[in-house]
């Protein structure tokens, strides 16, 4: 029997065996392999990528967010309370108080607290505030927390709710000391001011008139105190963080007692007549402030405020009659013969005619009709006025010579549409005249493109006709009118109207080049008054020299009739226009001449004659 080779006293090693046999091979080497420098490089970029998000991440928290944080953390232990800032004060230009903040109670809500409370607890303030559960929630959570924590759920609450809103005990309503707006003569002044209400945050914003044209410089900004409680809402300790400031007063250009009387006078003579509808407006010509606007009818605007009902609230919103709509700046009519002193400025300055150009009026004109020419088209006067030149065509507002300057007749060329449309432009008409109050309208300029593109019908020298005595499809508002006016009356220097005392007037048209014709023009205008065939000669009792033009325009198809007067005093150095519109008056301009006499003797007796004017 063979001996074995191997000695039973050695022991073997699996791992020894492995190694002896691997040291065999010549690539034994290659097992032992450095790691890539691309490695290394990605494991930098990925490490460099997590600092810097890291980084950002803290400076965005701790530095960007600080604020909002901190709010949030205050938030969580404190209670924030908000004393809110009044809103400012309107006077009128000597100083009288047409609006006041009287204090009231409002609920606030702290989102992070509300949101816990119980729906049952949700619906019981939402059945005491008298607003829709879905409504209230959606108001809550619509508010931007990165700006306020918490939300003036609702204003101006009625004491005795207010008391039951307390006996709730719900987590986060907090009662406030707040105010709200009281107008001391609401519908004479409603039309100006306008009213203040919330917006989607529960903030008071003005809403119409100067309240909103206004906002930003009557708003108030609402003071924040903190008062922080330990987990047991013990209270720890308070911090006033911002205190509350008041919004900035203004003063209007608005004469409080000129604006009540005209205000009076002019519902008067609308009750009178039967009638709902009008419009008054008294400007300076030297610096273009409103001394008065009114548009009737009008509104209570404390029907707005905790001062109204909500039934009257309703019914001016539900009127017929629109008495939220503010007829002296964004209605359109049609002037009428108010528009004829324009028209001869325009007529003297293009040769037309000159001031002792006569113009015969039977009655009416005719002109040639190439469809039957048997039956002539007949162009009405309001009545037969024999032989008339400028001057008188003003007084006894002519329509025949206004139809022959406007559009020609007989030996006279005529302006034609044209040039009645540039100087229509030149003199402010189609475009705003940019009051200091919302909602101005701009009126409609006619042409003869614009009739083709709308109504798809050939420009007539018919239509010619209708727009030269302010007819047919010549739109403006009623500041426009006024303001064209004043022009005419402060000899070709417009000022933009405005209610802002404090506002430093602004030539917004420079006519004085057509001063030598306007002062034609108003020699027309003080005979309208003073010569007995003067359609407003029933002014002529008040002792100052006085211009002024009436205007009777046909409205509906000719079954209804408004009213114009537009005038001023003293006749060559003016300080108050005024315009009075009657809409659907039964006799024509009869029915704005009184109203127009009434105020402006008052003017004369109480503002002018105090103030030494001369004739």
């Amino acid at each position: 029997m063979k001996k074995s080779n191997f000695s039973t006293n050695e022991e073997v090693f699996f791992e020894e065996s492995v190694f002896d046999s691997l040291s065999s091979k010549k690539d034994l080497g290659n097992l032992e392999m450095p790691i890539s420098r691309r490695a290394f490089f990605l494991v930098i970029i990925v490490m460099s990528i997590i600092g810097i998000l890291f980084f950002s991440r803290i400076f965005y928290l701790g530095i960007l967010q600080n604020n909002f944080y901190s709010a949030r953390a205050e938030g969580n232990f404190g209670k924030e309370t908000y004393t809110p800032g009044n809103r400012g004060i309107i006077y009128d230009r000597y100083g009288k108080p047409l609006v006041q903040n009287v204090p009231s109670f409002s609920v606030s809500v702290k989102i992070a607290d509300f949101v816990n409370d119980s729906a049952e607890d949700k619906a019981a303030l939402s059945g005491i505030l008298e607003m829709p559960l879905g409504d209230m929630e959606s108001q809550i959570m619509s508010q931007n927390i990165e700006k306020s924590a918490s939300v003036v759920l609702a204003r101006n609450v009625d004491p005795a709710k207010i008391i039951q809103i307390k006996s709730l005990n719900l987590n986060g309503v907090n009662i406030i000391s707040d105010y709200t707006r009281q107008y001391l003569d609401g519908p004479i002044f409603s039309q100006i001011l306008g009213y203040t209400g919330q917006d989607k945050n529960g903030e008071v914003v003005g809403k119409s008139g100067i309240e909103s044209y206004y906002n930003e410089e009557l708003k108030g900004q609402d003071g924040k105190t903190v008062v922080y409680k330990d987990a047991r809402g013990k209270v720890l300790d308070s911090k006033i963080e911002e205190l509350p400031q008041n919004g900035k007063d203004i003063t209007l250009s608005i004469d409080y007692d000129l604006q009540k009387y005209f205000y009076n006078s002019l519902s008067q003579a609308l009750a009178n007549l039967g009638r709902t509808s009008g419009a008054g407006i008294a400007i300076n010509p030297q610096n273009g402030e409103i001394l008065a606007l009114i548009s009737l009818p009008s509104f209570n605007n404390n029907a707005f405020s905790k001062f109204g009902s909500n039934s009257e609230k309703l019914q001016i919103l539900n009127s017929p009659y629109k008495p939220l709509f503010n007829r002296a700046v964004s209605g359109v009519y049609t002037p009428g013969s108010t528009i004829k002193p324009m028209e001869a400025v325009a007529a003297l300055k293009e040769g037309v005619v000159t001031p002792q150009t006569k113009v015969f009026s039977a009655g009416y004109i005719e002109i040639p009709n190439p469809y039957n020419p048997s039956k002539p088209s007949r162009f009405l006067d309001w009545k037969a006025l024999g032989w008339v030149n400028l001057y008188s065509a003003i007084a006894s507002s002519c329509d025949v010579y206004f139809y022959s300057v406007g559009g020609g007749f007989g030996d006279i060329k005529g302006l034609g549409i044209d040039k009645l449309k540039s100087y229509w432009q030149k003199f402010g008409l189609g475009q705003k005249t940019g009051i200091d109050l919302p909602g101005e309208s701009v009126g409609f300029l006619p042409d003869p493109q614009e009739k083709e593109k709308d109504k798809n019908e050939i420009w007539r020298i018919g239509d010619t006709y209708n727009v030269s005595i302010g007819e047919g499809d010549l739109q403006v508002s009623p500041i426009q009118l006024i303001d064209q006016i004043a022009g005419i009356g402060n000899n070709g220097i417009f000022y933009q109207p405005h209610l802002l005392k404090d506002a430093a007037p602004k030539v917004s048209i420079d006519l004085t080049s057509l001063n030598p014709y306007i002062q034609e023009v108003k020699k027309g205008m003080g005979e309208t008054v003073s010569k007995p065939y003067g359609t407003a000669n029933m002014l002529n009792s008040i002792p100052i020299a006085i211009g002024a033009k009436t205007g009777s325009s046909q409205v509906a198809n000719n079954t209804k009739t408004n009213a114009f007067f537009v005038g001023y005093m003293p006749l060559q150095n003016p300080e108050i226009a005024i315009l009075v519109l009657v809409e659907d008056a039964k006799e024509g301009s009869l029915n704005a001449v009184p109203v127009a006499k009434d105020v402006m003797n008052w003017y004369y007796n109480n503002r002018m004659q105090k103030n030494g004017v001369s004739l």
